[in-house]
């Protein structure tokens, strides 16, 4: 080459698809023949033009299309069989030259991102492959999540081309890993959150999401963004709860509240009570002094009982709430004395009945200072099961 060939893309792409020309689809051939060219030819310059070759078989013009006086190859993924291992075939190939040339990492995240919002310009087949490619890349670690950000161009998601182009990419994804790893890379970018936005605005609704990819077979993305709401949905009904407490609104509008949040977004009893016991413990400055703390815990919760009581109708409801008290008393230490008292009252106060009392005692409990707080709830134990006898053979007699 002479200095003036070296800067002209013309002359670099006609080097590199002759190379792919001799080596034929022969992938293992493809990847040292670019592994070897990498010495003799610009890569750093070309990077854009050694891609759009790789993918479309000739440099793109804006939009999409081929430029139309090139020469082209087929040795190119636009032009290769439209399934799973061909496409893995092809990532080892972009793998393999990016390993070898690391400066290339962020020329070939650039061109991703540019082919994506190129997808109209492409055809169905041309998009299925670059979605299959896509998401084995991002499997493996050579794309990194953030390259999405381009799939929610407003365009694309109008046309429904980005919902469809996700559908084929996140099998693949899945397909390689599975949707724990897919979650780990989404949360690193901040993309957790932001899948519904494959949607038009009017469409943004889990329950739109979730037919759309159940239906597509990726049931486990539905699921995923589900959770990905539910969570949301929880940490905004804490924050409002503890700003209510705050407040000092009434109790009948905080659990009309609550019990609306927990129709719209399908919060478990369970789950609410959990949240109501952090949010009523979270509002108080605690005394440090072990023998005072136990005192102000029973006046403050005599107090939010009614509050508790609204969200413990069933079994499992008190049980989750007396493996909070459990934990919150195991993990404030001043509060390891007061656990037996706050059971009582909420017992008293018809927070918690009997039988989950005796459950937790029995079986149920935590190992979390375990002998400390059964020890302390023995002769209560005692106490409800000697009841318990009373009241059954008083019934008996009474037959």
């Amino acid at each position: 080459f002479d200095e003036k060939e070296r800067f002209d893309p013309t002359q670099f792409q006609d080097c590199i698809i002759q190379g792919l020309t001799e080596t034929g689809t022969d992938l293992e051939a493809v990847a040292k023949f670019l592994d070897a060219s990498g010495a003799k030819l610009d890569y750093r310059r070309y990077a854009e033009t050694l891609f759009d070759i790789l993918v479309a078989g000739g440099m793109l013009a804006p939009g999409g299309t081929l430029a139309d006086d090139m020469t082209r190859t087929n040795v190119c993924v636009f032009a290769a069989q439209e399934d799973l291992e061909t496409m893995q075939a092809f990532a080892q190939v972009f793998n393999k030259l990016i390993r070898r040339y690391k400066y290339l990492e962020k020329g070939f995240e650039d061109e991703v991102k540019k082919l994506l919002l190129f997808l109209k310009g492409f055809s169905e087949s041309e998009r299925n492959k670059l979605a299959m490619l896509t998401g084995i890349l991002l499997a493996n670690g050579t794309l990194n999540a953030s390259i999405l950000n381009s799939l929610y161009n407003e365009n694309l998601v109008k046309e429904g081309v980005s919902a469809a182009f996700a559908v084929k990419l996140f099998k693949s994804w899945i397909n390689e890993k599975d949707i724990n790893a897919v979650a780990v890379s989404l949360r690193k970018v901040n993309m957790d959150n932001r899948l519904m936005e494959l949607f038009p605005a009017n469409k943004q609704s889990v329950e739109h999401f979730s037919k759309y990819f159940t239906e597509a077979g990726l049931k486990e993305l539905s699921e995923y963004v589900r959770n990905q709401q539910t969570i949301g949905a929880r940490k905004e009904l804490q924050k409002e709860l503890q700003e209510q407490m705050s407040r000092g609104d009434p109790f009948k509008d905080i659990i009309l509240y609550v019990k609306e949040e927990m129709k719209k977004n399908n919060i478990s009893e369970q789950t609410v009570v959990a949240i109501i016991w952090s949010s009523v413990m979270s509002t108080v400055e605690w005394n440090k002094k072990e023998e005072l703390v136990a005192e102000q815990a029973i006046k403050h919760l005599k107090q939010y009982s009614p509050l508790l009581a609204a969200f413990t109708t069933q079994g499992q409801s008190e049980l989750t709430l007396l493996l909070k008290i459990q934990e919150y008393c195991y993990d404030n230490i001043h509060f390891m004395k007061a656990f037996q008292k706050i059971v009582v009252l909420f017992y008293k106060a018809e927070v918690l009945s009997e039988e989950p009392i005796l459950k937790w005692y029995k079986d149920a409990h935590l190992a979390k200072g375990k002998s400390v707080f059964l020890e302390q709830m023995k002769k209560f134990v005692e106490w409800l099961k000697n009841a318990e006898e009373e009241s059954e053979s008083e019934a008996e007699e009474g037959d």
